[in-house]
Order: C-alpha cells, then structure tokens, then sequence
C-alpha cells in the first residue's frame, strides 16, 4: 500500500477500532503499523495466559517506573501490550464502562460530543451483552461479552452476601443505570478463548483490500510539511521506510506510546525537547503530562475451605485444569480470576462510587519471580480482596530520556502523592477489615495473612499499603482532550493542537480517568473517533 489515505500507528484496543471503522466503506486505504507481533499465540488466546504474558517481552513492552516515594520507593511494573490487540491482548479483560457522570465531566470540560449519550452510543454498537436492560445495552456488537456465572467459586457468593450484611447491594450489571454494589464483572471472552480488540475487530476487517496491517514496525518519528504531519518513518527488519498519508496520521500508542512519539517528532514541553536537542515544532508542555492511574492493594486472607489455590497449585492441579481446557475450552483456565467485585462510597457524602473492589479466590502471599503469580498461587487455601481509587487526584508524567525512539520513555508515576487518595484508599481497607469480619466470610477465614491483624493502626496500615500497591494498569490523559492549547493536547476531535493532519486516538486523550476499568472507555473512544475522522475527510 503505497498511497494510504491513513496512517495509524499502534494496533492496540484502540488502533484495532480504528483500522476497522476507517477502512469499512471500501473509500479509504488505511495501513496499520504494529512494533509487535502477532497475536495468535496460546497464551495470549487463553483467558488465564495473562499470568504468562505479564513478564513475555515477545507480546509486553514491559515498562518500569521510576522509584516512587509514594509506594515506599518501589519500582512498579507496566505492562503494555506489544501485539496485534495491544493491553486488551494481555489484560485481564474485565469490561467495565465507567460512570455516566465520567463522560459528561470529559463534555462539561469544553469537549462537545463526548458526554455519557454519546458515548453510551458507542457502547451499544460495540457490544454484545448477555446481561442488563436492553435500553441500555448492545446486543449485536461485535464485541461478545461474558459473565462468569457458572464458573465462579462459591466463596464467592459468601463475599457477597458479608457485603450486602454491611449495607452494599447486589448489583447484576456495573454497566447499567448504577454502578453501586458488588457483584460479578463482565469479561472480553468468547467460548473460553480471549476477544481482544484484535479478534473483535481487526481479523474479520484484514481481508478487506483497503486495509494493510504491518507488524514489527516500530515506528520512529512523524515526518511534516511546515506544520501539517504528512506521514511516519518506522523501522523493521533492520530498514527505515518512510511512508505518506494521504488524509491524516492517527497515533494510537496508548498512553505511553502516543506521548513519546510526539516528543520525538518536536511535540511537547520546549524546554524538555531542546534539551535533547530535539527541534520544537510544537510547544505544549502537556504532551506527556496530567498522567493518572488506578492504584490497587489487596488484604489476604488464610481460608478454611478449599479456593482456586488447591486447583492450580499442584501440578496434578495444573495438569486436569490444562487438559479441560485443551479439550473443552473450560475451566479455570477459560476465566479471568478477577471473577467478581464492586463499587463503593467510602462516605456517604459522595454523589458516586470513588472506589472499585476485587473479589479472587486465590492468593499469592509466596510470588514466584519472574511470571505473574496467578499461575503459581500459595500452597495453603487463600483468597484475597483488593481495592483501587476511582478517581485518584495524584499526577505523574511521561517523558522522553532522549533522541532515542527505542529508549523507553521515563514514568513517574508519582502514585499517592495527593493526600485525598491516601486517605480513600484507608478508608477503603477499614471496610474491607469489616467485610472480612462479617458472616458468613467470616466463617470461613482462618486468620489474615496481609497486612495481618497486628497492623491495626492508621499510620502502619498506610505503611503497608504503601508498601504493597501498584498501578492496576490503567495509565491515562497523557495527550489529554481540551479546548485550550495551553491547558491540553489534542482539540475535541482529537486534533493536536498547533499541528495539521495529526490525530491521537486511544485513552490518553481522556480529559480524566473513568470509574473502572479502561479498556472498553479505549475502545469506545476509538468508535466515537472513527466518526470524527469520517466526517472530516468525507
């Protein structure tokens, strides 16, 4: 494809929505560029590969942060997908669309068209839901989701029934009207194999002779004509190509992707650029900046009942669960662990959930080193219930070390630097203390292994989670949308500001983070995009 009309670099959740979309009519060429490789790979395909694919650098670009004073100095990993699908190729898959009050916040913030009807739109084309109220949610997407109802372990409809003791209700669909409760999480999965936005959306659209998907290129920089970004440079197998687009350039690296190579092309902070000795062709000192993310923790607890422990723990265990799933594509290899959850008030004076809770069946109080402990959980029955901010206050960055395209960019995360978020997360972990203390949890807990029930006050209780959160994975608003080029960096048609041509589409131009999960607000806003691009180059 010598002359596509676009150009989108990144085949991640939402470059897959795009290449689709944009290349449906049969009027335009698109071409999909992809540092990664393909996706069809066993662990990538199986719901619980995740456990694998966390530390794979063939399918991760395994990122680190820096050291971060506000988890005691840890250095945090960061998992970003480098395949066909992206992140939704190596997540856990939990679908989850976010409040209403989210998406009307990024359109009350001068970003007309992206309030929750719009969005909620998009959700119903995308999906195709087995729960819920039909006015509410799709039922002919091509994105078929799944709700581990059968499969789900029994303590968990213990948990359940301690939380609806202490006052939270059941609530059958996150996706709905409300999403306060707890309850079972959707899942991307389709007859026990994972559906990523590559299998969604990008494998029925590639034989379509408009679209030309390239992986293994990673690409170096965008090319220009005064400031109208004509095209992309991109390296594989050793070669530099240079490739034109006829209509616009579309970034959707992710949040960590997207950022870095607009710093590399001139995008972003002047003084940071010149630094480099990189020339400027746009000054915007939020390129890379206004990064949020969910941080999560979790208390752990010894069970007096068998858990999933005792069925992936023995190689017996692992043996049966492979072999069931080989063969009938069921099992606990066939789910994410991540099976159940909620959302919670940590006051009553919230007008919305400002926390997001975790329900596994199974602990890792023992990791193992260098693989994601799910596969390898604790020799003892255990279960563990974790928790995140919703809407966390603190801010980090993401920039560039150098003139390097493939030297990874430096995070600072700066995670529970605000102090709001501090005090939502012990909050959140004294709840967590009482659900565990209620029956009939409580009937099946043998003691607490973490932080263990000698840390009881409040100064050693932030210590510990301090010491033990991380992100869960949901990096954000690196390219945010807004109107004012001096507060944002793409216009509400996801336009870079200052520059012609340029569009970034993926969750970095979030003008704020979602409540839940941010894979399918990513997917979303890649189908909102499409339109905005197909209108403007009708």
């Amino acid at each position: 494809m010598d002359n596509p009309d676009f150009i989108i670099v990144g085949a991640g959740s939402s470059g897959c929505v795009m290449a689709e979309r944009l290349s449906a009519s049969g009027r335009h060429k698109v071409l999909l560029l992809e540092a990664g490789g393909d996706d069809r790979r066993f662990f990538v395909q199986m719901p619980l590969g995740y456990g694998k694919t966390f530390f794979d650098k063939r399918v991760n670009w395994m990122y680190r942060a820096e050291p971060d004073p506000g988890l005691a100095g840890n250095v945090d990993h960061w998992p970003r997908g480098r395949v066909l699908g992206g992140s939704s190729s190596i997540n856990a898959m939990v679908w989850v669309r976010g409040a209403r009050a989210d998406f009307d916040e990024w359109r009350d913030a001068g970003n007309p068209g992206w309030g929750a009807d719009e969005i909620c739109a998009a959700f119903r084309e995308i999906e195709c839901a087995a729960i819920g109220d039909d006015s509410v949610r799709g039922r002919s997407g091509p994105l078929k989701l799944f709700v581990p109802d059968r499969t789900v372990h029994p303590l968990t409809r213990k948990w359940f029934e301690s939380a609806q003791a202490i006052g939270l209700p059941m609530n059958p669909d996150f996706n709905g009207d409300s999403q306060d409760g707890v309850g079972l999480f959707e899942f991307t999965i389709h007859k026990g194999r994972r559906l990523s936005s590559a299998r969604a959306f990008l494998r029925p659209a590639m034989s379509r002779p408009n679209l030309r998907v390239i992986t293994g290129a990673h690409v170096t920089g965008l090319t220009f004509e005064g400031q109208r970004a004509t095209g992309v440079t991109y390296m594989r197998r050793g070669k530099t190509v240079a490739i034109k687009a006829g209509c616009e350039v579309v970034l959707s690296g992710g949040s960590v992707n997207s950022p870095q190579l607009l710093q590399l092309s001139g995008i972003g902070p002047a003084d940071h650029l010149q630094s480099l000795g990189i020339g400027v062709r746009a000054d915007n000192a939020h390129v890379g900046r206004n990064l949020e993310d969910h941080i999560g923790t979790n208390y752990t607890f010894r069970a007096n009942c068998p858990t999933i422990n005792q069925q992936l723990g023995p190689w017996w265990g692992k043996l049966s669960a492979g072999l069931r799933y080989v063969l009938m594509r069921d099992g606990p290899l066939s789910v994410s662990l991540n099976q159940a959850g909620g959302f919670i008030r940590t006051d009553t004076g919230r007008t919305r959930p400002n926390m997001q809770l975790y329900f596994q069946a199974f602990s890792t109080v023992l990791p193992r080193p260098g693989e994601r402990p799910i596969l390898s959980p604790d020799p003892w029955p255990g279960f563990s219930i974790g928790w995140s901010n919703c809407r966390p206050k603190s801010r980090g960055e993401i920039m560039i070390r150098s003139d390097d395209p493939f030297e990874p960019p430096k995070i600072a995360a700066n995670a529970l630097s605000h102090q709001d978020d501090v005090a939502e997360m012990l909050a959140t972990g004294k709840i967590i203390r009482r659900m565990a203390a209620t029956r009939p949890l409580a009937d099946y807990i043998e003691t607490e292994l973490l932080p263990g029930p000698d840390v009881i006050e409040d100064e050693a209780l932030i210590e510990d989670f301090r010491r033990r959160s991380g992100t869960v994975y949901h990096p954000v608003a690196t390219c945010r949308m807004g109107p004012d080029p001096a507060r944002s960096v793409v216009d509400s048609r996801l336009r870079v500001h200052g520059v012609g041509g340029l569009r970034v589409v993926d969750c970095s131009v979030f003008p704020n983070i979602v409540t839940g999960n941010t894979n399918a607000a990513a997917m979303a806003t890649a189908w909102r995009a499409s339109e905005l691009v197909l209108q403007d180059n009708a």
